[in-house]
C-alpha cells in the first residue's frame, strides 16, 4: 500500500530519488500542471526502472502539492497494443490530472475503438482523449520512453521563453496557407495548411483540456489531407511501432498527394516498411474481428502512409539520442509524423515521428508573401 511517500522495490537496480529528480518532478507538478489540494492525480507507468523512478517522484510531488495521487502499473505497451482494462476503468473516476510515464505507450482503448465516445458531434477512440480534448475535464502530460537523466535536464527550463517562441511559430503557421521545407539531407516537401490550426507544446498544462509532453518544446500542425508532395529524408531518428531508433543510413520517402508511395534506404528503411505493413495488416484484422466497424479497416490501413504532422523542435536543452520524446523537441530539427493526425480526419493505428536535421522552413500567406521560420536549422525570431 502507498502511504505518504512511495517505497516500492523491484528485482532491478533501484534508482535513488536524487534532489535533481525531486526538483524536476516538483516543477512538473507545481509549475506545469499546477496541481491543487484535493485534486485526483492518476499516474500510469510500467515496472521499468527509469519510468517507474520518475513516476515515484511525481507521486511524491503530487502529495506535497496537496493532491490525491493514484499510481498504477501495467505491462509495457507498444503503439499497437491495448491498455489494461483496469487502466481504462480508472478514468471513470474523472481525475483532474492524468500523467502517463510509459516505457513505450499508454495503450489503446479497445472499447473506444470498437464504439467511439461522442462529445458534441466529435468521435474519440480513447476515453483519455474524450476527457482531455472533448469534455476538457482533465489536464495532462505524457512522457513515453523518457529517462531520469533526460527528465532532469529538459524539464527545468525557461518556460516563459519557450511559451513566447511557441506562440510566435504557431501564429506564423496559423496564418499560412502553405509550407515548404528543405534540408541538406535531401528533404524537399510542400504541403497546404488551409483550414488547419497549429498546436503548441509549451509546458503550460494548468487548465482543463490542456496537455502535452514533458519535456515540452514544439509547435506542430497537421497538413491539409492529400496535399503533401515531394521527398522527406529522415536523417536523425524515427519511431517504429515498438521502439525508437537512431538513423545511420537516411530513409528516403517519396510522397504523392499526401501519402508515402516509396521508401528507400538500408536497414532502418526496411524496419519502417515492416512497421507500416504491420499497422496495415492489424487495421484490416481489427475490422474482421469487429474491433473496427465495417469499412474502417481499409481507411485505417490507407492512413498508415499519411503525413499527419509537421513539428518544429524548440527546447534548447533537448538533444537527439534515439528517444523520440526528447529528439523531436531538439533545436535545429523538424519532424514529420506518419499516420494519425491531430485534426481527427485521418484515423490510423499508428503515429510515427521522424526527424529531419537543419531544415529551412518557409510558409506562405494567402497573398503569397513569404515568412521564414528556420534557416538551415536556426530559428529566425522576429
Amino acid at each position: 500500500m502507498y502511504k505518504n511517500r512511495s517505497k516500492f522495490v523491484y528485482n532491478k537496480p533501484l534508482i535513488l530519488l536524487s534532489e535533481s529528480l525531486k526538483d524536476a518532478a516538483r516543477i512538473a507538478i507545481q509549475n506545469c500542471l499546477m496541481v491543487k489540494p484535493g485534486e485526483q492525480v492518476l499516474i500510469v507507468t510500467n515496472p521499468e526502472t527509469e519510468v517507474a523512478a520518475i513516476a515515484e517522484a511525481l507521486y511524491d510531488a503530487s502529495l506535497d502539492a496537496g493532491g490525491l495521487p493514484l499510481l498504477l502499473f501495467q505491462p509495457v505497451k507498444t503503439q499497437l497494443d491495448f491498455a489494461e482494462p483496469g487502466v481504462i476503468a480508472a478514468f471513470s473516476a474523472q481525475p483532474e490530472v492524468f500523467i502517463s510515464l510509459s516505457a513505450e505507450k499508454l495503450g489503446k482503448d479497445k472499447k473506444g475503438i470498437t464504439t467511439p465516445y461522442t462529445y458534441q458531434g466529435v468521435n474519440y477512440d480513447h476515453i483519455f482523449h474524450l476527457q482531455l480534448y472533448g469534455e476538457k475535464t482533465c489536464r495532462s502530460f505524457w512522457s513515453p520512453a523518457t529517462t531520469v537523466e533526460s527528465f532532469i535536464r529538459t524539464v527545468p527550463i525557461d518556460y516563459k521563453l519557450l511559451k513566447s517562441r511557441c506562440a510566435w511559430v504557431k501564429a506564423a503557421l496559423d496564418e499560412a496557407v502553405s509550407i515548404h521545407i528543405t534540408a541538406p539531407g535531401g528533404t524537399d516537401i510542400r504541403c497546404s495548411l488551409r483550414g488547419r490550426q497549429a498546436k503548441s507544446d509549451d509546458g503550460d498544462f494548468s487548465q482543463g483540456g490542456r496537455g502535452g509532453n514533458l519535456p515540452a518544446g514544439e509547435t506542430f500542425i497537421s497538413p491539409e489531407n492529400g496535399t503533401a508532395q515531394g521527398i522527406i529524408v529522415f536523417d536523425a531518428s524515427i519511431s517504429l511501432h515498438d521502439r525508437d531508433i537512431l538513423i545511420r543510413e537516411p530513409i528516403h520517402c517519396t510522397l504523392e498527394k499526401g501519402f508515402i508511395t516509396a521508401i528507400q534506404g538500408g536497414d532502418e528503411a526496411a524496419a519502417l516498411r515492416e512497421t507500416l505493413s504491420l499497422a496495415e495488416t492489424n487495421a484490416r484484422e481489427y475490422e474482421k474481428a469487429g474491433t473496427l466497424p465495417p469499412g474502417a479497416g481499409e481507411v485505417y490501413a490507407r492512413n498508415t502512409r499519411n503525413i499527419g504532422e509537421i513539428g518544429i523542435g524548440l527546447n534548447p536543452e533537448a538533444r537527439i539520442d534515439g528517444h523520440m520524446l526528447e529528439d523531436e523537441k531538439a533545436f535545429h530539427t523538424c519532424h514529420f509524423a506518419l499516420g494519425l493526425n491531430y485534426d481527427n480526419d485521418a484515423p490510423c493505428l499508428i503515429h510515427l515521428d521522424g526527424l529531419v536535421k537543419n531544415p529551412t522552413i518557409r510558409v506562405y500567406m494567402n497573398d503569397q508573401t513569404e515568412r521564414l521560420i528556420e534557416q538551415e536549422g536556426n530559428l529566425v525570431e522576429p
